[in-house]
This record gives C-alpha cells, structure tokens and sequence, in this order.
C-alpha cells in the first residue's frame, strides 16, 4: 500500500517540484499512528533555502490536498533535503558536491578519499594528496561526501589574545 502511494505522489508531485528547478530526489509514505507521514525529498543546485523549501511545500500540500492519491486518512507533509550521507549516484549529485571531500569505494582497487574539482555526465575529476584524478562512475561501487569539521586558524587565535585586555577599566 504505502509503496504503491509513494509512486502515486512523486508522479504528482515531481513536476510541480520542477518548476522550481529542484529535482525530486524520493517520496516515502508510512504510518505514523493514526496519520501517514509524507516525506518529499528534494535537492536543488546551491541547496536549499527556506523560502524554497516553504515554496514547495505550500505547492506539495496543495496539491495532495486537492488529489485523492492518499484517500481520506490525514497525513504529515514532511520536505527535506537528502542529507549529508546520501550516496553520490547521479552525475547532479557529483556536481553539487564539487568542492567537497568523498570517500569513494571503487569497483576494482582500493578506498581512496579526495576533493571532487569537477564533474560531468560520465565522471568526476578528484583532488587526491595533490593530484588529479578522474574517476568514471561506472567504475565506482560507492561514493559518500565526508563531514569536514573547519579548524580555527591558530593565526585568529593570536589576534584575540592581543585584544583581551581592550575595553576593560
């Protein structure tokens, strides 16, 4: 049943989310007690803002509303992005991560991390310990962006020291 709704929406619902130049990334529809949740993933090239998550919202919900795709029982809206720990398996999704460190496990050889600089329709080009690498996506077995924590620059650090005292009397 709930499979079955998941289809019936993203056909809704997919090209009212392209008009907003975002792209549909999965639909999922369960139980959530006496209501169903409703949870529309999508990504847009830059992210996502607010407004542009509200904006589909307020097209999303209007347009279940008016369709009969999840029958009579009440449901929760839910529109997000796909996260962080999304697996790179689209060339959009090698090219919204240019800029960003992935772990790629590929389909012979071994795991390497590097930073991807640029990506195209057929593979990605990679920064690795200084060097450039391409890496085709056929040959990759899995691909996930790496959480980077920033450090402070301990340059910074020294300028707050000299400023401490300042103020103070």
């Amino acid at each position: 049943m709930s499979a079955a709704q998941a289809r019936a929406v993203e056909s809704l619902v997919g090209p009212l989310v392209a008009q907003l130049d975002c792209d549909l990334e999965g639909v999922v529809v369960r139980r959530a007690g006496s209501r169903r949740l409703v949870r529309v993933v999508v990504d847009h090239d830059g992210g996502l803002s607010l407004d542009l998550v509200a904006a589909v919202s307020q097209r999303v919900s209007r347009a279940l509303d008016d369709a009969d795709v999840l029958g009579e029982q009440p449901y929760v809206l839910e529109v997000t992005s796909p996260g962080v720990d999304r697996p790179l398996t689209l060339p959009r999704h090698w090219r919204r991560a240019v800029g960003r460190l992935v772990a790629i496990t590929p389909v012979a050889g071994e795991p390497f991390e590097g930073r991807v600089t640029a990506a195209d329709d057929a593979g990605a080009t990679l920064d690795v310990a200084g060097q450039p690498r391409r890496v085709d996506y056929a040959g990759v077995a899995t691909a996930v962006v790496q959480v980077e924590f920033t450090r402070i620059d301990e340059a910074d650090l020294g300028d707050e020291d000299e400023d401490e005292g300042a103020g103070e009397g």
